[in-house]
């Protein structure tokens, strides 16, 4: 049996974001991982406080509500073995479970613009978390260490395949009108 994930690739515009942007020269600056076609079951490192871009680490997103909800985005999808999707599961629970043990890794972000791998024990931003995923669950390699991947590196991943372009408001509300995912 298969199953989808979907990678979520946004832009807020906040600060935060614009000022990554200046560095990567990329549309889009935060990563999310996803489990259904709604975005319901959404994961990455970012913003415990959707007023202060500092003080972060895991967090189960919401699409509806905050920063998110009118971001601009692209949405990638890849059908894996159920086998795989479990292990994300797993990963992503394991990491829920022991929450107060990870950290946002602010640093990195600047180890990033300087090109050096800058690893930290329990601690990521959310292009790092969702190739340390996708890597450790086998779901695909990166040529490069998981601390210096961006989000677009991740829609760059072998095997994903873009099915939404636009503001993420109007995703959902076609998602809820249809339930099912714009193609």
């Amino acid at each position: 049996m298969e199953k989808k994930i979907y990678l979520l690739l946004t832009d807020t515009g906040t600060l935060f974001t614009r000022t990554i942007k200046l560095y990567t020269r990329q549309p889009y600056n935060h990563a999310s991982i996803a489990f259904d076609d709604s975005l319901t079951e959404l994961y990455s490192f970012g913003r415990k406080d959707a007023r202060n871009p500092f003080v972060g680490g895991f967090v189960k997103e919401d699409v509806q509500n905050g920063l998110l909800r009118e971001a601009e985005c692209e949405i990638y999808s890849r059908t894996i073995p159920a086998e795989q999707c479990e292990r994300i599961t797993k990963y992503i629970q394991k990491v829920k479970e022991q929450e107060d043990q990870y950290r946002y890794n602010l640093l990195g972000l600047f180890a990033i613009i300087l090109r050096i791998k800058f690893d930290r024990e329990n601690a990521f931003f959310c292009s790092q978390f969702i190739a340390t995923v996708l890597a450790e669950c086998g779901v695909t390699t990166f040529t490069k260490p998981p601390s210096l991947i961006t989000p677009y590196d991740l829609q760059e991943a072998a095997g994903f395949q873009l099915v939404y372009r636009g503001r993420l408001e109007e995703f959902c509300k076609h998602s809820r009108q249809n339930h099912t995912a714009m193609i």
